[in-house]
């Protein structure tokens, strides 16, 4: 006996639909949140690879790959710097020596980023090398690696780590300014200028934990994707960080340069709007243009255009969990699903084997969906079984992970019911585990 699940259309899981992904725009002042459009893609059309925002795309630090006038001010810089005496001939910045004597494949790589901050200007970008070298001194910034204990509460609380890498392979820094929402940790974090510098510090140190990571190599990736979540974090009325934020910013954008791909802001306060418009004029354009803003109810839609939802946490709609031993990059890969306004789609997962363990991982971008899991068996004579009874998955529902095993060939039919006037987008992925 099975009972039968009436839906408008069903998929299989080895093939699924796609969705056409849309590009966001970045901003550096007003978000306008787009509604989705509820025009139907095409089953048969294939998933675009992600579209970078049209207001910055990040060159190429080949040297081959630059025009003449880019070619002459680089080999203008490599002149200078062995000329400069300021320059020591050891000097090196991120373990890659700078005088072109050296023959260092990366040296090339660190001179374009100089050039490209200060527009290709060769004696501008060799005065913010200088200074650069000079501030790393003073600050002991070389040192900052070996120094213990700076911000291990802060990472403790989640304030900002390093983890997994977006679709062009930069890694990731989230930074959790909600954490300082608490007085308490506020005031241990701000309260005074000696704690303010500790502060900086810290983030110098997770900066330069992060550009290890990086390959500075002629074609590797040699930049950080950053992204700040600004759910409950303090408001504008705290003079502290608002200081320490600006400091922070002119001192990052001085020695830093275009080691940051994008700054993507998810959970965006319209406050900081008003907050961002003082910051503004302190940041040059090409960092302004660098800049994402995403509302709550766009943050994973957002993060999708520029990580894979495997390396998106599950706090922010994607399927990565911590210290996950089930699913990795290599085992598991994520489908797509589309799910038409007003009507019902259902997933397959087939359990051909008697004693298997199927798992899986799934999430609809905004959820606002009905939905259930069932086991329905291959034999008519045995009962569908209830894996997770229907029910109604609100906005701001996690990921779900679930697992059954069977005694019996079958299938695990999920079904996704989208009452609502608007597609909705399902993320999954599933393995079987053989039998002990």
């Amino acid at each position: 006996m099975t009972v039968e699940t009436k839906s408008d259309d069903t998929h299989i899981a080895d093939e699924p639909p796609k969705a056409v992904v849309e590009p966001v725009e970045a901003v550096d002042a007003v978000v306008a949140e787009k509604e989705e459009d509820n025009e139907e893609p095409s089953s048969s059309k294939p998933v675009p690879a992600v579209e970078k925002s049209s207001s910055f795309k990040e060159e190429s630090l080949l040297p081959s790959d630059l025009n003449e006038a880019e070619k002459k001010a680089l080999s203008e810089l490599r002149l200078k710097l062995e000329e400069t005496a300021e320059v020591e001939k050891e000097v090196s910045l991120w373990g890659v020596p700078l005088l072109p004597s050296k023959a260092s494949p990366g040296t090339d790589v660190i001179l374009l980023k100089f050039l490209r901050a200060r527009e290709f200007k060769v004696e501008a970008a060799l005065e913010m090398l200088k200074n650069t070298l000079r501030w790393r001194k003073e600050s002991r910034i070389d040192s900052v690696l070996d120094e213990e204990g700076l911000g291990d509460d802060l990472e403790a609380a989640g304030a900002a780590h390093m983890s997994g890498t977006d679709r062009e392979g930069h890694p990731i820094c989230y930074n959790v300014y909600g954490v300082f929402g608490d007085a308490e940790a506020y005031q241990k974090t701000f309260g005074t200028e000696e704690k303010r510098e500790r502060f900086l510090r810290w983030r110098f140190q997770l900066l330069e934990r992060g550009i290890r990571k990086l390959n500075f190599e002629p074609g590797g990736v040699a930049s950080i994707l950053q992204i700040t979540d600004l759910k409950d974090a303090p408001g504008p009325s705290k003079k502290e960080l608002r200081v320490t934020t600006k400091r922070a910013v002119g001192l990052l954008q001085d020695n830093y340069p275009e080691f940051v791909a994008r700054n993507i802001f998810i959970n965006v306060p319209f406050w900081y709007y008003a907050f961002h418009s003082i910051l503004s004029p302190f940041l040059t354009q090409r960092t302004k243009s660098k800049l994402v803003f995403a509302r709550p109810a766009s943050v994973t839609e957002t993060l999708l255009k520029y990580i894979p939802a495997e390396e998106i946490p599950i706090q922010y709609g994607g399927l990565q969990r911590d210290n996950d031993t089930e699913f990795s990059l290599d085992n598991g890969k994520v489908l797509e699903l589309v799910v038409k306004a007003g009507s019902t789609e259902t997933i397959e997962l087939p359990m051909p084997e008697v004693g298997t363990t199927l798992l899986w991982d799934l999430t609809v971008l905004g959820w606002d969906v009905n939905y259930k899991e069932e086991f329905i068996p291959t034999d008519e004579g045995f009962y569908t079984i209830i894996v997770q009874k229907g029910k109604k998955m609100g906005t701001q529902d996690a990921p779900i992970r679930n697992s059954f095993r069977n005694n019996e060939q079958g299938k695990v039919v999920l079904t996704i019911e989208n009452s609502t006037f608007k597609k909705k987008k399902v993320l999954y992925r599933y393995k079987t585990k053989g039998s002990a």
